[in-house]
């Protein structure tokens, strides 16, 4: 397995000319985010990623975490040592607010620091991610009592959180519930009922560990109106902030899984004795709301973990590639074998992995941006339109994104050939770790669904407009560049003109089916036009930064990816609009009875 490498270059380009961090720093709240503090940051975090977590990944999925027979869990050697070294290296409050702790960074900022844990350990970092949805809930649901109680805790890492949705009988129709809230004397609750796939619900790296969860308050009228959310530790808090006794949670057992290995997939057990006391957050049956807000801010973290493992597995792959020798390619000596880099087939497989991953970065850090403007701008039109451009995105980001990590990693192991498929090579860590991600935060084809029903609608079908008439401009600019950017205009343009056809066929439907069938097809043309539309906005960038660096193999790399998913990757795109505007029949033409016989 090959030591991982956080793409520090790509990730500053990105910053860069994506993000445009320098207009960020325009913003009271950002005042500080000035890109050389940003650039140092960064290093610093690759240096970390690479020499704390990173060698953590290997044990974390071949021994795995264990439950003890007290309900304890153990997690593999060196995960609680380079949890302490992340904490104490204050990693776990960069873009949380200081008035408890955090440094204030923008989410744009964070997020490339997630990016690069994610790839050196993608169960290690699944930990943190869930810590700081939790923050971002109390930041926005809690009172001010909860958030002097728990945000410092929390954004210093030294407590983390958790999510509790999940019964068995309630995984996406969380409106299924039974999970149960009774009130008691002292203004707390009383939680009662199981939860299962509760990720790092219980282990040894942290004091403390903050579950929020959903339950059902005396009578909630039934469905998602019912629910409301309550913060429930694992150990209950002293007025002075020391831990107290024991609260009544189990970890029942863990889930014994395809991969993250490392990571605690646990069935928790609330109120097995009196009930596991529960502090309500905002109001109740309210929680959805409240959960909606951990949930959005997840879907863009595990799209961005499509991001990170799929980095890590092209470094492996293209590593793997340059050294090991088969057959003879063309122009070769009979005498000599040749890298397999250098054969068409190989060198098509690595630059689609390459493409992909650029061109999804991309898009995750500009959604973050959004996210960014939406919350910390001063200006409130602009504010309002960035919201909703992070609405849009977000169902995007994390489809897509998780989609191609499987796909890319599966690519890796391919390069490998047969060695892919042998464990101690390593390669198929990646695609196991990948796979639970189109899973995560609500499925993929439940994004789709998000994007199709409740995101193109949005003020009339403005957003989606205003995104698309965003990229119909930068069509025209490259139109005027120069020869070496090669057919990159008129690719893009019918890929632009492509996906315009589709949101309007389904903005037109009035049969809800016909919309439904064809939105998986329709995110993944979206994602497919998006990402070229970031290429191409990397490629002329790098041709501005060329005209005045001469010879630059990073930016000419830049130019060159950019016409490769140009050329190679966006023509799949009218092979998805055909699957959109299908229709339903074809999907219900076939009777269910008949569906497996």
């Amino acid at each position: 397995m090959s030591e991982y490498r956080a793409p520090v270059r790509d990730i500053k380009f990105v910053l860069d000319h994506i993000v445009d961090l320098a207009s960020l720093a325009d913003i009271p709240d950002f005042s500080h985010v000035d890109p050389d503090t940003v650039s140092g940051l960064v290093d610093e975090a690759a240096r970390f990623m690479a020499e704390v977590v990173a060698p953590t990944n290997r044990i974390g999925d071949s021994v795995g975490s264990q439950r003890n027979a007290d309900g304890s869990v153990s997690t593999p050697e060196g995960f609680k040592k380079a949890y302490e070294q992340y904490v104490s290296s204050g990693w776990n409050a960069v873009k949380s607010d200081p008035a408890y702790g955090g440094h204030g960074f923008p989410a744009s900022v964070g997020i490339a620091v997630q990016e690069m844990l994610t790839a050196s350990n993608m169960a290690f970092s699944l930990c943190p991610m869930l810590t700081m949805s939790a923050i971002l809930a109390l930041e926005n649901h809690g009172y001010e009592e909860q958030k002097a109680t728990y945000l410092p805790k929390l954004i210093s890492g030294e407590w983390t959180g958790t999510m509790v949705l999940t019964e068995p009988e309630a995984g996406s129709d969380v409106g299924a519930l039974r999970a149960k809230a009774e009130p008691a004397d002292d203004g707390t609750w009383r939680i009662f009922g199981t939860k299962i796939y509760i990720t790092w619900g219980e282990h040894d790296m942290a004091d403390n560990i903050v579950h929020l969860v959903l339950a059902r308050a005396p009578g909630a009228p039934p469905g998602t109106k019912g629910i409301s959310l309550f913060i429930v530790p694992k150990f209950l808090v002293n007025a002075d902030g020391s831990l107290g006794e024991r609260n009544d949670v189990t970890c029942v057992s863990i889930e014994h899984k395809v991969g993250i290995h490392g990571s605690p997939t646990c069935v928790l057990a609330f109120g097995e004795g009196d009930g596991a006391v529960g502090y309500l957050i905002g109001e109740v049956n309210q929680g959805m709301r409240c959960m909606f807000t951990m949930m959005n801010d997840a879907r863009l973290h595990v799209g961005l973990e499509g991001l990170g493992i799929a980095e890590r597995s092209f470094q492996q792959a293209a590593e793997y590639a340059r050294v090991r020798t088969q057959g003879r390619a063309i122009g070769t000596p009979p005498t000599e074998s040749s890298p397999i880099v250098e054969h068409p087939d190989v060198r098509r497989m690595l630059m689609t992995m390459k493409a992909s991953t650029e061109a999804l970065r991309a898009l995750l850090y500009d959604n973050a941006k959004a996210i960014d403007l939406a919350h910390r701008h001063p200006d409130e039109a602009v504010r309002t339109a960035n919201s909703g451009r992070a609405g849009l995105l977000t169902p995007v980001a994390k489809a897509w994104g998780t989609d191609l990590g499987v796909e890319l990693t599966s690519l890796g192991i391919q390069i490998h050939g047969g060695m892919g498929y042998v464990e101690e090579t390593g390669a198929a860590q990646h695609w196991r770790d990948s796979r639970i991600a189109p899973i995560y935060e609500g499925t993929n084809g439940i994004q789709a669904i998000d994007l199709v029903m409740r995101k193109l609608p949005m003020d009339g079908g403005a957003v989606v407009h205003g995104y698309l008439d965003e990229m119909a401009a930068l069509e025209r600019e490259l139109a005027e560049a120069t020869a070496d950017l090669g057919t990159l205009h008129t690719e893009l343009a019918e890929g632009i003109e492509l996906l315009r056809n589709a949101t309007e066929w389904l903005l037109s439907r009035e049969d809800p089916n016909d919309v439904l069938s064809g939105a998986t097809p329709y995110l993944r043309l979206f994602g497919t036009v998006a990402g070229g539309y970031y290429l191409a906005r990397e490629a002329l960038a790098a041709r501005r930064l060329l005209a005045g660096n001469g010879d630059d193999p990073f930016l000419a790399a830049k130019i060159a990816t950019a016409r490769f998913y140009c050329e190679q990757l966006l023509p799949q795109a009218f092979g998805l609009v055909p699957a959109i505007t299908a229709n339903a029949g074809s999907l219900f033409a076939v009777d269910a009875a008949m569906l497996g016989t």
